[in-house]
């Protein structure tokens, strides 16, 4: 029998080299979290107060939600990340799944918190905000 030649077969193997990229970037940004999660809650929400982004009546309150929320990153179901981003997959080019995870969190669920007053800005601002404090950990080259 002749061996047929798969004209997809090169875009395949980029395809899975991409997603074993992300797959890499996704665990290693996951343990950054958790070994730096009261450092990084301490910018996140320096960051968010001083872009006011959100508007808080305790800030002690928000970094141990943060606190919190970096340390059971780690331990969610790939699924329930994917959920949570869904709405906002695609808000940006290369996206970090961190920053969107969060930026998700912020409006959907810390917007319920009874020590915020209120967030403000868009879905890009706040992307744009919790961005900026965890591009620090993300791995060079993504």
């Amino acid at each position: 029998m002749a061996r047929t030649n798969n004209p997809y077969g090169a875009g395949d193997k980029a395809v899975k080299a991409i997603d074993r990229d992300r797959e890499r970037e996704r665990r290693f940004m996951m343990q950054a979290c958790f070994k730096h999660a009261d450092e990084l809650a301490l910018k996140l929400v320096q960051r968010l107060m001083d872009e006011h982004i959100v508007e808080t009546s305790s800030d002690r309150d928000l970094r141990e939600v943060f606190v919190n929320l970096f340390t059971k990153l780690g331990d969610m179901e790939e699924f329930d990340v994917q959920f949570k981003i869904a709405p906002i997959r695609s808000l940006v080019p290369n996206p970090n799944l961190v920053s969107l995870y969060l930026t998700q969190y912020i409006t959907e669920d810390l917007v319920q918190h009874p020590k915020v007053q209120d967030v403000f800005g868009d879905d890009q601002e706040i992307y744009r905000v919790v961005d900026s404090v965890l591009s620090k950990i993300r791995p060079q080259g993504s």
